[in-house]
């Protein structure tokens, strides 16, 4: 996947998010919650593109790393989401899906820039 289209896919993840959020119920539970996935699922966009303008491999390593931390935490929200019934379940799968594929594409990225960074070939490693 080219970095524009990772940026424009994290970028409709926030904003199904945000509108996620807004649909919570207004009770202390649905506020703290929405109030922390908020946060952690509009960051990974916002880290992904500071993390293509960095200033070396290392510094592109690191934020692709916070960008992992914040779409695992999104994970955990929208599963206590679930769990709760703050929301049914069936209106999530879609949403929880995405978070999931982003996190895997993030991950692999991450193993790609790690290994690019210890000068392992991968596709010596096939």
């Amino acid at each position: 996947m080219k970095r524009d289209e990772l940026k424009e896919r994290l970028k409709t993840f926030a904003v199904r998010i945000v509108k996620l959020v807004d649909k919570l119920p207004n009770t202390a539970a649905g506020r703290a919650i929405g109030n922390q996935i908020v946060r952690s699922g509009t960051s990974p966009g916002a880290n992904y593109r500071a993390a293509c303008l960095g200033k070396s491999e290392k510094d592109f390593l690191n934020k692709l790393k916070m960008v992992e931390e914040e779409l695992d935490e999104t994970m955990y929200w929208l599963e206590l989401i679930m769990d709760l019934r703050l929301m049914k379940p069936e209106l999530l799968k879609d949403l929880y899906s995405e978070n999931d594929e982003l996190l895997r594409i993030i991950i692999k990225s991450v193993i790609t820039m790690r290994n690019r960074m210890n000068g392992i070939n991968e596709d010596s490693i096939k």
